[in-house]
């Protein structure tokens, strides 16, 4: 396959099942919380999965290797950053399995089926704004704050997409567990399964994975950490693991 490849950007190599990813140099780029969500979601054989605010489209192509889900929708907002998931998409042969679509996420209730599908998974802004400096780059900025989208506004696309007993899942920050939770609850997304990940054994969690059902029953499961070096320095055979090639 051909990559349409800008003078501001890159291919990456993501050495797992010969895919690669196209990035601006200039921009935010994928890091840890993107492949941590990528492995936790759960997607089984035939089923449709939307990725909102899908970025470089990194969660939805590794989801392509990793589950047997059949079509993968990614929206994202910017129509840069979604024409350069786009391309990646098409480079790597999976336009069957993925589609990129610009859109902005407040919208999707109204351009895509209410009620219709199995998964949705999301790796939104974690960062109210008004809590902590803003950096210039726009493109960044609107990855990393809540600029053009709340956690509400994420939460509440979900509930609508989602059917009955669908799948929500969500990389986030554990400053935001409680709102997290109020929103979800809120949305009928009954949380079920909730995982800290924390940088060594004795370290407060950096990063939260939670999973909610749609019109789930009451009850959640608390999972022990995930722990991203040991006390050696060195990455946990647990993150090696979800990493597989890529960590090469």
């Amino acid at each position: 396959m051909g990559f349409e490849v800008y003078d501001d950007e890159t291919l990456e190599d993501l050495q797992l099942n010969n895919l690669w990813l196209i990035q601006k140099k200039d921009s935010f780029r994928f890091g840890m919380d993107a492949v941590l969500l990528a492995d936790f979601a759960k997607a089984g054989p035939g089923d449709s999965v939307v990725d909102l605010g899908t970025g470089s489209g990194i969660v939805a192509i590794l989801m392509s290797a990793r589950t047997q889900a059949e079509k993968i929708i990614g929206l994202e907002i910017q129509p840069e950053i979604a024409d350069m998931a786009r391309r990646s998409v098409e480079g790597n042969g999976l336009s069957h399995r993925i589609s990129i679509q610009q859109m902005d996420i407040r919208e999707a209730a109204s351009r895509l089926p209410v009620g219709k599908y199995d998964v949705v998974v999301t790796n939104p802004p974690y960062t109210r704004c008004g809590g902590g400096l803003i950096n210039p780059n726009e493109s960044r900025a609107i990855a990393r704050h809540e600029i053009l989208c709340t956690l509400e506004d994420v939460v509440k696309a979900a509930a609508h997409l989602l059917r009955v007993r669908g799948e929500f899942y969500m990389v986030h920050r554990p400053d935001r567990l409680c709102d997290i939770m109020v929103e979800m609850r809120k949305n009928q997304l009954e949380p079920k399964v909730l995982r800290m990940v924390c940088p060594r054994p004795g370290d407060p969690p950096s990063l939260l994975l939670v999973m909610g059902i749609r019109n789930g029953n009451p009850g959640m499961k608390l999972l022990a950490p995930l722990y991203i070096y040991d006390t050696d320095g060195n990455y946990t055979g647990e993150l090696r693991s979800i990493y597989g090639l890529l960590m090469r």
